[in-house]
């Protein structure tokens, strides 16, 4: 999911947040890939017989309503799109005695994880804030002599891609071995086992365009010879960002990696946003042809493709001025940038409204 679908997609879970219905009439509903659609239909079909027993007349129509508007959507499907779908109906409207029954339905970035039916006062969008900003990724690494694990984070989700144990000898002889012999053995099953995880890790994360950078964590010294060694390519060991001291090797070796690892993902972020700004501002400085700043003025540029980088703050925009720059970004190929404020750089650029462009070409000669 690029910015510009993330962007739609976190404006879809907004607009949901702001109904509230008069009572317990919003439905919501889950519905994950593979789903048997038709005995889904039949299930809703049930739930409108039971409202009609709901003691409050009015709530109980609006369910029926808002069932059967759900049912009536759900009915142009022959079948689920592969990620399945969130489907949400209810009467919407903020005044009184008026009935504005809306259905809003979305295929989701990823897929829908559980099946749900819910009839709330508001709409049920956990699930679906859950994904939000779910592309940003690095690749994760958890090793020591004895195992290995790599996966990913993405978003906020931990994700095991595969698990290791190696074939490296206990540090105690056995048999007639002499010290020499025995540590030669366990430093070639050792020198084995790293070329598997580094395999691994090349063939995962080697062409990977989301990926923002590789994090090693292990007990000892074994991640620090893991990264220093010949093991991975260059390509790979320079998306290292950093090394981390963690207890665990397996799937909790991962989130303990992770939640040791805040300052490293904040720093990455930090550094992207100081980049594309610094960009900006040594382009004011050396050509100011080369860059517009403003509403009306960035607007013109992206109507007329001139635009190469968009930067926008997000607070520094309506939701509807963000939705048209950021579609217009995608017809022409922009490169959109969506930062904060929270560096010297953001809020100098805050200062000048918050919204610019490093543009292809000058707009005036």
């Amino acid at each position: 999911m690029n910015l510009t679908k993330r962007l739609k997609f976190r404006k879809f879970v907004k607009n949901l947040q702001k109904f509230r219905g008069r009572h317990t009439e919003l439905i919501s509903v889950y519905l994950p890939p593979k789903t048997d659609l038709a005995k889904q239909i039949s299930t809703l079909q049930d739930e409108q017989g039971t409202a009609t027993n709901i003691k409050d007349k009015n709530t109980g129509k609006a369910v029926i309503t808002a069932l059967e508007r759900m049912i009536r959507t759900l009915k142009t499907f022959k079948e689920l799109p592969p990620h399945g779908i969130a489907i949400f109906s209810g009467n919407v409207s903020d005044k009184d005695n008026v009935d504005n029954c809306q259905v809003f339905l979305i295929e989701p970035p990823y897929p829908v994880p559980l099946k749900l039916y819910r009839c709330e006062q508001r709409f049920i969008s956990a699930p679906l804030e859950e994904m939000d900003n779910n592309d940003v990724t690095y690749g994760l690494i958890a090793i020591d002599k004895g195992e290995a694990t790599v996966g990913l984070l993405v978003g906020s989700r931990i994700k095991v891609i595969r698990n290791l144990n190696s074939t490296v000898p206990g540090k105690f002889r056995t048999g007639g071995q002499s010290a020499q012999r025995f540590e030669r053995i366990r430093e070639g099953a050792a020198i084995e086992f790293y070329k598997r995880v580094a395999d691994i890790a090349i063939r995962e994360f080697t062409f990977m365009k989301e990926l923002k950078g590789i994090i090693v964590g292990g007990p000892g010294t074994t991640k620090n010879n893991f990264v220093d060694g010949n093991y991975m390519n260059e390509q790979i060991k320079g998306k290292v960002l950093g090394i981390k001291d963690i207890t665990y090797t397996n799937a909790f070796g991962l989130k303990e990696l992770v939640d040791k690892s805040e300052d490293i993902l904040q720093e990455t972020e930090v550094a992207e946003e100081k980049k594309i700004l610094q960009k900006f501002f040594e382009t004011l400085a050396k050509n100011t042809n080369m860059i517009t700043y403003g509403l009306d003025e960035t607007k013109n540029a992206l109507n007329i493709g001139a635009v190469d980088d968009l930067i926008l703050i997000d607070d520094c925009i309506n939701d509807d001025d963000l939705d048209e720059m950021s579609t217009l970004a995608e017809s022409s190929k922009a490169k959109l940038h969506l930062i904060t404020d929270n560096t010297p750089e953001g809020t100098q650029f805050k200062g000048i409204g918050g919204i610019g462009a490093v543009l292809r070409y000058p707009l005036h000669s």
